[in-house]
């Protein structure tokens, strides 16, 4: 039998039509599971650190630059100072009372920080090469249980959307570790949705992407479907077929509809925005593709983007001179090469509190939690006013207040992206849909269908299952 799965940025899901009866695979308790997977590894001896000459050099290059880091900080400081004692009062003891006391480090502290940020990288590059060498691929824990584990600090790798990388230039181990974990999570869903059929499941449909997300261009798409090919034999499928995933929710929402509606289907999830045209309903066992858009922006970018405007600032950004691509990199979990960089830096020189904070930052599993705390706080602002993010795993009662004007200002990059895709797919409709229908996490956003009903306000707006839409029409899909 073939089931259809939909193997998300965010959260995959399957499910197969039996006897006519729509039967969606349970993981645990849901019917769906976070796509990320953890892999318990064997931790390399840091004992074994010795300092070669190499290295000497490099302790003492660091020691210079955080020797230069911190006269660029006092002069600043300085000059704030200087500009403060221009002001008349109240603004003076105000602008003075914001500019932290200056604190010199001594020569040997210096060095002291280089040598740790050494021993630092070090151990990173260790666990790196440990992680290529000695991934426990066979005692891996998918979903939520996957983040708890590697936030209680168990020693392993976690791995965050990995769908979201497979469009990217890979070195050739990057590529065999990432087919690695694209093949246990498929052989995840088959033996699943296996035990729950009562059959041995060996054939899939799977949904993709209008367009991947991508380094390079159409290359990056070609690259992703291979590896999703090869990592479903690998995982145990002897047929495996592909479906768009806009396409795929039309299938099922064809089920619903007893006469032919014109429709644009709009999926929006964790990493991409896709469209489809499709004649939906009516007589015949399948809806009528005409025509499918892409863009590769999705619910993951607005994470991102409210992470950096509204809470990378307790962290320093804006008020420190830390360079903001180390923003960037602590916000971005599911990017593997940027958090393996922000671990392996050292804010020890960046100005209370922000240097306290961004170390604790650094800790494991706590980038990964911040990122959940900050996609629980979109998802709640989708009905409340304001939420406050509870920071005492940074530092005790910090708190993090974000309110609906905040998360509109994070969504308006991601917005744009659609609003242009909407654009260039109505410019190429030869008449306007009579229906636009809503799939996708982000589709709970309310956003996202104001933008719908201004680009077309003549249709009638119908919300799916957020969801379930896709992989309810893979479903239906996979078994014709």
């Amino acid at each position: 039998m073939r089931i259809g799965i939909d193997f998300g940025t965010s959260y995959s899901a399957a499910g197969a039509v039996i006897d006519g009866e729509l039967q969606l695979i349970r993981f645990g308790d849901d019917l769906q599971f976070r796509t990320t997977v953890f892999f318990p590894q064997r931790l390399p001896d840091l004992s074994d650190f010795v300092l070669t000459d190499d290295l000497h050099d490099e302790i003492r290059r660091l020691t210079g630059e955080f020797r230069r880091d911190q006269t660029r900080l006092h002069a600043d400081l300085r000059a704030r100072r200087e500009q403060a004692m221009q002001r008349s009062e109240p603004q003076r003891s105000r602008e003075l009372g914001m500019i932290p006391a200056p604190r010199i480090r001594s020569e040997p502290e210096l060095e002291r920080d280089a040598r740790a940020l050494v021993r630092r990288r070090w151990a990173a590059q260790e666990m790196r090469k440990a992680m290529l060498e000695r991934v426990d691929l066979q005692h891996a824990l998918y979903g939520e249980e996957a983040v708890d584990a590697f936030i209680e600090g168990s020693a392993g790798q976690l791995v965050v959307s990995p769908k979201s990388m497979l469009g990217y230039r890979l070195e050739a181990h990057a590529r065999d570790t990432l087919l690695g974990i694209a093949t246990q999570l498929l052989r995840h869903i088959r033996l699943t949705a296996s035990a729950q059929l009562g059959r041995d499941v060996r054939a899939a449909l799977l949904g993709r992407p209008v367009r991947f997300r991508s380094s390079m261009k159409e290359a990056g798409g070609v690259q992703a479907l291979e590896i999703l090919t090869d990592a479903a034999y690998a995982a145990g499928f002897d047929e495996v077929e592909f479906l768009e995933e806009p396409a795929a929710a039309a299938y099922g929402y064809h089920q619903r509809n007893e006469r032919p509606l014109r429709t644009l289907i709009l999926d929006i999830g964790g990493g991409t925005t896709d469209i489809a045209l499709a004649d939906v309903g009516g007589a015949g066992n399948a809806p009528v593709v005409h025509g499918s858009w892409g863009e590769p922006v999705g619910g993951t970018d607005v994470d991102i983007e409210l992470s950096m405007r509204s809470v990378m600032p307790l962290f320093g950004k804006g008020v420190t001179n830390t360079p903001v691509h180390r923003f960037y990199e602590a916000s971005a979990v599911q990017d593997l090469q940027r958090q393996a960089r922000f671990r392996e830096a050292s804010f020890a020189h960046v100005e209370a509190p922000y240097g306290q904070r961004l170390e604790a930052l650094r800790a494991p599993g706590h980038t990964v939690r911040l990122n959940r705390a900050v996609e629980r706080a979109k998802i709640q602002l989708s009905q409340a006013e304001s939420v406050t993010l509870e920071l005492d795993f940074i530092e005790a009662g910090l708190l993090g207040p974000l309110d609906s004007a905040r998360l509109g200002d994070a969504a308006s990059p991601f917005l744009r992206h659609v609003r242009t895709l909407m654009e260039s797919t109505r410019a190429e409709l030869t008449q306007p849909p009579e229906t636009v229908y809503l799939t996708g996490g982000m589709s709970r956003s309310p956003y996202v269908p104001r933008l719908v009903r201004e680009m077309f306000p003549d249709a009638e707006l119908v919300k799916g299952n957020a969801s379930l839409g896709v992989v309810t029409g893979l479903a239906h899909a996979a078994a014709l």
